[in-house]
């Protein structure tokens, strides 16, 4: 390495040497004998010890600029112009020895599967004491090392830990140990790429309290990348909005969600449910278009194909970087008008419902289901008493391992119940095995999975995928069949043109609209919604939303929404069922049960949601992991972990009923309703 090599330069926080310095980085693949650039003139520096948070839609370059800085491009990819400093270094000139020591020491990375990261075949700790061996330090002094590490990142009982494989733990405890993995190299420069998306509320709140803290004690940098803003306006000192490989908006986190200063930006910001908003309030805003094919890039502005406010001159020329204030820039030419930017979507208040508690369609009473497992039962879910509405959604929430996806598939026949459980579909009682069930039966209820690749046979086409329900659950054929077919086209937003594509060229947005035209082709009465939105960004997710409101109004359906974002949910959902360890803890109205006062489980999850605005409760630290199925404590079963428990005992010893506390909201709690509410509303900390 020449003296070149480590040249100082200014960083962003006024510094003597950035961590990270990327300037001007063309980021090209060989695509077919032609270069694609996927990244244009990518300029950014991250301080020491500072966070950078990278936000934009699927495909706008953000993984593709973490696998540059650490030269992990695949073969046909490669940093065409520009140039990257790490430490003052440059990987792009490093030989293999050079750049694996920059791996092993400098740089590390969390991926956003941990499943991925981690070997099945070899003992956790093995694989955290490993980094340790790579730096040169002996067996057992590593495995003491790796004990340590495990515990620095909150895992309790970490000697027991280490000797379990990865399939053993949970979601949440496999991402803290790919973290203990990357820290303990203690590197200059972490690399997140979307290290909470399958996480729920609560584990993804511990790991970014996790990551703030080793983030001050190591002193290390961070690279955020996320498509969820509210994780990134909680973590990030300043964010960088990637558009099609170019960088249009950067500046201070706070003030770029606060005044955007870009139409892009503005659309993203849009296509979030803001606290308390409810879809009765109007849709939610989108960004009309699609990104541009890589290497696609028009004349001008890349983004005036989408934009609402965009002239001539944003088609003739492409705006360079606008200085904005307070450290900001803006690849705009009318920044200044943002703030007025008219919406996309229609609002569309007038949302018409069908709903009628006196009529529910789904009736499910003593509902259990009990797995067996190494010798032992394990309860999956416990007596529970629910009602689906005509025409409501009902959100169904709770941490990993809460029993939400049981309910869901004992509902539509997926796995049989315990005996003694009850299922009625329009007073009908339903056999527990949907092989059992009548045609009927099948098309009244349905489901959109979260990942619909795993639901669409990719060797059909988008019209043979559609037209099989059609024929199959609602008997119809010839022109009838068409006819219904375009509907549903229509319905769902697409084009006749998408109908003899097949999955694999399909954006996620769309193999999910594919999905819900599958789901609603037979003509349900009752939707199943597992995750339908975590996997996408948020002008997808947008409009995903809107479709459902859309379908909803029309077809007359009840949902089943189960997601672990309660924005999204409180925004979709009529009445909210909050399960613990297979238990309804608290089910009521949306507003009653998110405005509170709520069951003090119900209390942690929403202190546990970031939001854009920086307002949030307390947040309220649940203790230990949520206990095994298989031995669930004594009385109240979220006693263990309650932070308002009663020290009279009886948390401990008996288990609370599900009773009502207020018309139509019910809680499972011995805490009288009036004491919660002052404890609650009061602010009071557990």
């Amino acid at each position: 390495m020449t003296a070149a090599d480590i040249t100082a330069a200014p960083d962003a926080a006024g510094g003597t040497r950035p961590t990270v310095a990327v300037e001007h980085m063309d980021v090209t693949y060989r695509v077919r004998g032609q270069d694609r650039r996927a990244l244009r003139d990518v300029s950014f520096q991250i301080g020491s010890g500072e966070s950078y948070g990278l936000v934009g839609e699927s495909g706008s370059g953000k993984s593709t600029v973490a696998l540059a800085l650490t030269r992990y491009l695949p073969r046909n990819g490669r940093v065409s112009e520009g140039t990257i400093r790490i430490n003052g270094a440059d990987p792009l000139a490093m030989g293999n020895a050079a750049l694996r020591d920059l791996r092993a020491h400098t740089v590390s990375m969390v991926y956003q599967e941990p499943g991925r990261a981690l070997n099945p075949s070899i003992h956790v700790g093995r694989q955290v004491a490993e980094v340790y061996e790579i730096a040169g330090v002996g067996r057992a002094d590593a495995l003491e090392r790796a004990e340590g590490m495990l515990r620095k990142v909150q895992i309790s009982d970490p000697h027991r830990v280490m000797e379990r494989y990865p399939h053993q733990l949970s979601g949440g405890m496999a991402q803290r140990v790919v973290i203990a993995m990357a820290l303990a190299a203690e590197p200059s420069l972490l690399i997140l790429d979307e290290p909470t998306t399958a996480l729920d509320a609560t584990v993804e709140a511990e790991v970014l309290d996790l990551v703030a803290e080793l983030r001050t004690e190591f002193e290390t940098s961070v690279l955020f990348i996320s498509h969820n803003l509210a994780v990134i306006a909680k973590m990030c000192d300043r964010v960088g909005v990637l558009y099609a490989g170019e960088l249009i908006e950067e500046g201070p986190a706070r003030e770029v969600f606060d005044q955007p200063r870009h139409p892009y930006t503005v659309g993203l910001l849009r296509c979030i449910p803001r606290r308390g908003q409810r879809k009765d309030h109007g849709r939610l805003d989108t960004i009309p278009g699609f990104l541009p094919a890589p290497g696609d890039v028009p004349p001008g502005c890349i983004f005036a194909p989408r934009c609402p406010i965009a002239e001539d001159q944003c088609r003739s020329a492409p705006p360079p970087p606008f200085p904005v204030g307070d450290g900001r820039t803006s690849r705009c030419y009318l920044h200044e008008q943002t703030e007025n930017l008219p919406r996309n979507t229609p609002v569309n208040l007038d949302v018409p419902t069908v709903r009628d508690a006196d009529r529910p369609v789904v009736r499910l009473e003593r509902l259990s289901k009990t797995f067996g497992s190494r010798g032992e039962e394990v309860k999956a879910l416990v007596g529970v008493d629910l009602n689906l509405e005509l025409g409501e959604t009902l959100g169904l929430v709770g941490e990993s391992g809460s029993g939400k996806t049981t309910l869901a598939r004992s509902l539509l026949g997926l796995i049989p119940p315990d005996e003694g459980s009850v299922i009625d579909l329009d007073g009908q009682a339903l056999a527990p095995d949907a092989r059992r069930r009548t045609r009927d039966q099948l098309k009244a209820l349905q489901i959109v999975f979260q990942n619909p690749d795993s639901a669409l046979n990719r060797r059909h086409s988008v019209r043979r995928l559609i037209s099989a329900p059609l024929s199959r659950l609602a008997g119809l054929s010839g022109g009838r069949l068409r006819e219904r077919l375009a509907d549903l086209v229509r319905s769902v937003r697409m084009e006749d043109r998408q109908l003899s594509l097949r999955p694999s060229q399909l954006s996620g947005g769309l193999k999910q609209r594919v999905a819900i035209a599958r789901a609603f082709a037979g003509g349900p009465r009752i939707v199943v919604c597992d995750e339908p939105t975590s996997a996408l960004d948020v002008s997808v997710q947008a409009a995903i939303l809107n479709l459902l409101v859309d379908l909803q109004a029309k077809e007359q359906v009840t949902y089943l929404f189960i997601s672990h974002d309660l924005g999204l949910v409180r925004y979709l959902s009529d009445r909210i069922a909050v399960l613990y360890l297979g238990r309804i803890m608290e089910v009521g109205p949306a507003e009653t049960v998110f405005d509170g006062p709520h069951h003090p489980y119900t209390e942690a999850l929403l202190s546990a949601v970031p939001s854009l605005d920086g307002q949030r409760p307390e947040r309220i630290r649940l203790q230990g992991e949520i206990p095994s199925a298989a031995n669930p404590p004594s009385g109240c079963v979220f006693h263990t972990r309650c932070p308002r428990k009663l020290s009279s005992g009886e948390c401990e010893s008996i288990e609370p009923p599900l009773r009502e506390v207020a018309p139509g909201h019910l809680m499972s709690c011995h805490i009288p309703i009036d004491q919660l509410t002052v404890l609650q509303r009061s602010g009071q900390a557990p």
